[in-house]
């Protein structure tokens, strides 16, 4: 499993946003279309119905985010050290980010949490929106662009990337 962009990708699975577990709500692009996950939304829409994808929302990584987090987390820590036998500060949720759906049937909004705990780096949003853009361009340049990326998410061993080789991913991709 690696996080690419705005991208989490499990073997050959494609997600926008983390991966949802249980009822948590995702968003999977297969080869049929964009599906739906999670408790309260469901359903596929087929990329030949899908005119645009556009994803707001989105938490994009700043000092602010990164200075939020580690306070947190020492505020956690000395509050586990002091009181051990109370539980610490319930975790936060990650931020959810809207993935429109625009289609011939209407526009459907889908929400995903984000994967990335300080958000995500400007450049990476700006190269995910485009290739949500480029996914919408047509059969053959969906089908090829998506089975790049799983086909990659099946071949990497590793956990993800750092930042250079995802932005590298994401520019094959856009093409």
């Amino acid at each position: 499993m690696a996080m690419v962009g705005l991208f989490w990708i499990a073997q050959g699975d494609v997600y926008v946003g983390a991966k949802p577990s249980g009822l948590a709500p995702g968003v999977r692009l297969t080869p049929e279309g964009v599906v739906a996950l999670g408790d309260g939304q469901s359903g596929l829409r087929l990329w030949e119905d899908v005119r645009t994808l556009t994803v707001t929302d989105v938490p994009v990584k700043s000092l602010l985010r990164k200075i939020g987090a580690v306070k947190n987390l020492a505020v956690g820590t000395v509050m586990n050290l002091a009181v051990p036998m109370v539980t610490g500060p319930t975790e936060e949720t990650p931020p959810l980010m809207t993935l429109r759906v625009a289609s011939a049937g209407g526009d459907l909004d889908l929400l995903a949490y984000s994967a990335a705990a300080v958000g995500y780096p400007p450049a990476e949003v700006d190269l995910s929106r485009a290739l949500l853009s480029r996914l919408t361009e047509g059969a053959a340049t969906m089908s090829t662009t998506l089975a790049a990326m799983s086909e990659w998410g099946r071949t990497w061993e590793g956990g993800t990337p750092r930042a250079a080789e995802r932005e590298k991913l994401l520019r094959e991709w856009v093409g």
